[in-house]
């Protein structure tokens, strides 16, 4: 069909060239077109590009092809999903801005037509700490009105925990709060985020195409290139244990296993800081015990994931599921399959109190031995069950000092709850089951926010007792290997010097060598009196203060609970004592460390 010039905006010349042209394209190519000059239309401004919009239904509203996306991120995942996230919209057309909270201005927050945000939930329903300051900013007395403000929030935490998801959920319920409206729902992801974080993407790419003439222009699509199959957490690598060894002495309570793993033909690469993931399996024992109290047959084939992929079910629940955890969404799954009413009372809202102490310390045994019968076949009940959640473990070794290597310290949990023995899942697989020449499935985890200073001649202040010894280990090897000048102090704690005190040739090599400047150690129950790292601080407070007044930079890494609060108390204080401060003015002091990132935390 040839193109009328009549009522058309064309002039003779171009509608005969339209003419020529149009029939020689593919759908395909028509398709693109479309899209490409609907797009295009959007941002144009011209009285065309108006007058086409309104024929075509629209507001006449334009959408600005300008995004920004901000990220609030402990261990890396939200940073890097907002960097994918990044990378898709600007394939697509838009230009995008990316940013850590704690590097983001909020009075430009005025200025931003569309905001993503990408944030986890630490501890107990906390904003990881390069989002603290915005989420202060932005939930206090000074955050502006944002009517014109488009957002969407992607949500990460764990459903383990009681406040699932909070901080994304604060978010978006205060920049509605605002005035913003809603680019598209927001997502909340359990552990398991890849799907749920992909469909969230599709979502905010269709509502930022509404008001622009249909969908973005998809991105021309480049030559096939042949990919290296790349490692990851989807993909993970096996990685051949090369040693397993028990740090602790003869007596100790503790038992804590230095891990050696090969990286050979894995080709992954880690920095000091970095996080080492692993897929871990159940305790076998444990499996039976569960087959033996359902009454399943431990060779029936069940599904075990959406592609459809189909295992025997002993092999399924050591491998594919998690049965060590119990939360809200698994209770509240389970109750259909219970006859029982206490089980259908204790999900009820206004028993929140009573089913979070009873998920306290409990496992899925527990599960179906008090809330039985159970109406469920084998495939039913494992389809409410989450998928096997990988466990991270900061690294203890430099890549640069030991090639095609990464090193693990991981702290074995044993403990006593509601009448049984309970053991970490993965510690224990390392401590019990896994011998030099076996293989664990591994990622490496980016931590982009616990990194050595760039400058090398950056003092260094150090505090990690226990298993928190481990990425200062790491540091210690790097600053060797590289032969930094900076100075370097380590705090160390545990129990008792003689069966405690991990890797304490080493620490006393680098002391003697001029590595690592000074070091001082706190063992809790070698005195009458319980001394900690935070007080061994406290007692070399001038001095401390003295080096973070040359600019070192500040690390914690270990237990969130109780040392990181203990520690952070008395920074503050030796910043008040030794500053001559107020409180306000020492916590103004070390927000100003962390924006500077010359204090971190690696803690959990």
């Amino acid at each position: 069909m040839q193109l009328q010039v009549i009522n058309s905006p064309f002039n003779q010349e171009q509608a005969e060239l339209l003419n020529r042209f149009l029939p020689t394209l593919t759908e395909s190519q028509k398709i693109w077109l479309s899209g490409y000059l609907a797009a295009s239309a959007s941002v144009s401004g011209t009285p065309e590009a108006q007058a086409a919009e309104l024929s075509a239904g629209s507001t006449g509203q334009t959408i600005s092809k300008e995004v920004t996306i901000l990220y609030g991120s402990q261990t890396g995942n939200a940073q890097k999903l907002a960097e994918n996230t990044a990378k898709t919209l600007k394939g697509r057309g838009f230009n995008v801005t990316v940013s850590s909270m704690s590097d983001f201005k909020p009075n430009n927050l005025k200025k931003v037509e569309n905001l993503l945000i990408v944030v986890s939930t630490h501890g107990e329903g906390e904003p990881p700490d390069n989002a603290m300051s915005f989420h202060e900013f932005l939930h206090g007395r000074r955050a502006p009105k944002l009517e014109g403000l488009r957002f969407s929030v992607l949500a990460l935490g764990d459903s383990s925990y009681e406040f699932f998801c909070k901080t994304g959920k604060d978010f978006d319920t205060r920049l509605e709060a605002l005035g913003g409206t809603r680019i598209s729902p927001r997502v909340d992801c359990d552990v398991d985020f890849e799907e749920p974080a992909a469909k969230w993407v599709e979502a905010v790419l269709d509502g930022l195409s509404e008001g622009q003439g249909g969908s973005a222009a998809p991105a021309p699509t480049a030559a096939p290139q042949a990919v290296k199959t790349a490692y990851s957490r989807t993909n993970p690598f096996r990685a051949e244990v090369l040693e397993n060894i028990n740090l602790n002495g003869r007596g100790s309570n503790k038992e804590t296993r230095h891990l050696e793993l090969s990286l050979e033909g894995s080709g992954l690469t880690y920095e000091p800081g970095d996080s080492l993931g692993i897929y871990p399996e159940n305790d076998p024992e444990l499996v039976d015990l569960l087959l033996e109290e359902m009454k399943w047959n431990p060779e029936e084939k069940v599904t075990v994931n959406k592609e459809g992929e189909v295992r025997p079910l002993r092999e399924a629940l050591i491998s594919d599921f998690e049965i060590t955890v119990l939360t809200k969404a698994l209770l509240e799954k389970a109750s259909q399959f219970s006859t029982n009413e206490e089980l259908r009372e204790l999900v009820l809202p206004e028993n929140r109190e009573k089913l979070k102490a009873y998920t306290a310390g409990r496992d899925l045994i527990d599960l179906i031995r008090d809330f039985g019968p159970w109406k469920a076949s084998a495939q039913e009940f494992v389809s409410i069950l989450r998928k096997m959640p990988p466990r991270l473990y900061s690294i203890a070794s430099s890549l640069s000092a030991n090639p095609d290597e990464v090193h693990l310290t991981i702290g074995a949990v044993r403990y006593e709850a509601h009448g049984r023995e309970r053991k970490g899942v993965c510690s224990i697989l390392c401590a019990e089951r896994v011998q030099p020449g076996d293989t664990l499935p591994i990622f490496i985890q980016r931590s982009p926010n616990f990194r050595l200073p760039e400058n090398p001649d950056t003092p260094i202040i150090m505090v990690g007792p226990g298993t928190g010894v481990a990425p200062f280990r790491s540091f210690m090897q790097e600053r060797e290997e590289t032969g930094a000048k900076g100075k370097s102090w380590m705090f160390f704690g545990d129990q008792h010097f003689v069966t405690d005190f991990l890797y304490q040739t080493e620490w006393q090599k680098w002391v003697r060598d001029g590595v690592l400047t000074r070091m001082d150690v706190a063992f809790s129950r070698d005195t009458d009196e319980k001394v900690y790292v935070q007080h061994r601080m406290l007692e070399n407070s001038k001095e401390l203060f003295a080096w973070l007044q040359e600019g070192a930079a500040f690390y914690v890494c270990g237990d969130k609970t109780n040392m990181a609060r203990d520690v952070h108390e008395a920074l503050l204080q030796i910043i008040e004592k030794e500053g001559g401060m107020s409180r306000e003015e020492a916590e103004a002091y070390l927000n100003d460390m962390k924006k500077q990132k010359r204090y971190q935390r690696d803690v959990y």
